[in-house]
């Protein structure tokens, strides 16, 4: 039998690479858990809206678990859902981070609250390596946010390749974005059965943010 897990997935590179290392092993995906801003049409972090994270989680072939919720009540509805996708037969709950101990602290509370195991595959691994190999599998990703002290809103919309990222990094931002100068969206890819189509509506700044508005 496979091991099943449920990737926390962001529609991001680091959450898609670690959710296609996973499957590559064996591991059998049951959902996909995504955290929604309660009273918003749109992911945390990421800004994803809902039909949008639909259509990826459709084009995966991969069920989404949505996690609606505000900042309140983050912890405990993201232990719910983890139970939910214990339910469903998963073991393990998969996470993208690479090397930011507080955020894997947090990930690895939140599994030990809820009796499921967490597990890291780009735990470590050399940031702009792991960026690297995802654009080498054959990914597709958008830059969606952007830090603005770090980064200009020009690269929003931009697809991420080695020449941007080589843009990014002489910016003086990390190549990877681990540090939240930049966020991005996975369209297409190995693991996908179809393109992701969205319409750009153009962009948002929010303080020191700049966001593609997608739909």
């Amino acid at each position: 039998m496979k091991n099943k897990f449920v990737m926390s997935f962001s529609g991001g590179k680091d959450s898609t690479l670690a959710l296609y290392r996973m499957i590559k092993k064996g591991y059998e995906p049951v959902a996909l858990l995504t955290t929604v801003k309660k009273d918003a049409d749109k992911s945390w972090t990421h800004g994803i809206n809902k039909r949008l994270l639909k259509q990826v989680s459709e084009s995966l072939d991969i069920p989404l678990l949505e996690v609606e919720c505000d900042v309140c009540e983050y912890e405990k509805e993201f232990e719910k859902s983890l139970i939910k996708a214990k339910e469903l037969g998963a073991s393990i709950c998969v996470f993208g981070d690479i090397d930011i101990e507080e955020h894997k602290n947090w990930d690895v509370e939140r599994c030990k609250n809820s009796g499921i195991e967490a597990s890291f595959p780009l735990w470590q691994e050399d940031r702009e390596s792991l960026v690297y190999e995802f654009i080498e599998s054959g990914f597709t990703t958008i830059i969606k946010t952007v830090n603005l002290d770090y980064l200009n809103e020009s690269l929003l919309g931009k697809k991420l390749t080695k020449n941007i990222v080589l843009e990014i990094k002489n910016a003086g931002a990390d190549a990877c974005g681990e540090n939240g100068e930049y966020h991005t969206f996975v369209i297409d890819g190995p693991l996908f059965k179809e393109k992701v189509s969205f319409e750009n509506k153009g962009i948002v700044i929010e303080r020191n943010y700049g966001h593609l508005n997608i739909v």
